[in-house]
């Protein structure tokens, strides 16, 4: 008899979203890019539209990775593109419209820092460079909402292959752009802009660790940080850092964005802990957007069995803010 040991984030397939209506969505999108017409994304509120001429379409939607399952349906799209934080363009929930000002091509990404040669790639030269997959992640804000969506993107590992670091490198220290011109967020005072964010080198090659270039089957949307935005599903969103500009290999930790800003709320580990609160609020429980529904916070986010071994060996440092 063949025994399966399923992992944290395989469910019976009936539990999951129904493929059907996934795929339903998928081949209609499909259809759509094939007609060479444009769609929009995120309903009216959001009235972006992505062309048949954007260098990236072809690449969607990638095949899916039947490893990463959910244990709740996916947030509808339209939710998911309108419930945002994106500080780069305000300090509130509904920065969608706002975001789309920002331009996504061209786009270049700096590899520098520990690495055997530095350079810099543009970013669709990068995409046509990665194996382009698609996830299905849960995703944990630190204020305690949650959602559920279909990322495509690349583990950050083939980026770290890519990169070539230096073995004396111990983290990636990510950086995202700065023009207060376009993202007048980012003219407000108080903010240390650039965003800067950063992982261990373990965290960053764990399998989990994912670059996204889409979501729900086509490119991201501005607001969801495109064209590339990293996504650590066992951490608080706020080290998911969006719109990135740069990769640098250090062996010197990074200081990182709202670690800066506040060190007694938020530090540079930020992994999710049901039994340990932050300072304002509990986080024993999360609240799915778009249904409202109180579900209780998993260890990790649910991912437990993937990443806690990434720190058995770190002692005397806060590893759930």
């Amino acid at each position: 008899m063949l025994i399966k040991n399923r992992k944290s984030w395989e469910i019976s397939e009936n539990e999951a979203t129904p493929e059907h209506v996934y795929m339903d969505r998928r081949s209609f999108m499909g259809g759509v890019a094939a007609a060479g017409a444009a769609f929009s994304i995120g309903g009216s509120a959001v009235a972006q539209t992505i062309e048949v001429s954007d260098p990236s379409l072809s690449l969607y939607p990638a095949e899916r990775n039947a490893a990463f399952t959910l244990d709740r349906p996916l947030t509808d799209e339209d939710v998911a593109a309108t419930y945002n934080n994106f500080y780069e363009f305000g300090s509130h929930k509904r920065i969608s419209r706002a975001a789309q000002a920002l331009p996504l091509r061209p786009w270049q990404v700096r590899i520098d820092g520990m690495v055997e040669e530095e350079r810099t790639v543009d970013i669709d030269t990068l995409m046509a460079a990665m194996p382009l997959e698609e996830r299905l992640y849960r995703h944990r804000c630190v204020e305690a909402w949650a959602m559920a969506v279909p990322w495509t993107g690349f583990t950050m590992a083939a980026l770290v292959n890519y990169a070539r670091p230096l073995s004396s490198a111990t983290y990636v220290r990510m950086e995202t752009f700065l023009d207060p011109d376009v993202a007048r967020g980012q003219r407000a005072p108080g903010y240390p802009f650039p965003y800067i964010e950063g992982l261990t080198m373990a965290e960053a090659t764990n399998d989990l660790a994912f670059l996204a270039t889409g979501i729900y089957g086509h490119p991201a949307p501005a607001q969801h940080g495109a064209p590339l935005r990293l996504a650590v599903p066992w951490k608080y969103g706020f080290k998911s850092i969006k719109s990135i500009v740069k990769f640098t290999f250090t062996d010197e930790r990074p200081l990182t964005f709202w670690e800066d800003v506040g060190p007694r709320e938020y530090g540079f580990w930020a992994n999710v802990n049901p039994e340990v609160p932050h300072r304002r609020w509990s986080q024993a429980e999360e609240r799915m957007i778009g249904s409202g529904e109180m579900r209780p916070t998993q260890l990790f986010n649910g991912y437990a069995e993937q990443v806690a071994d990434l720190y058995d060996d770190i002692t005397g440092e806060d590893l759930w803010r």
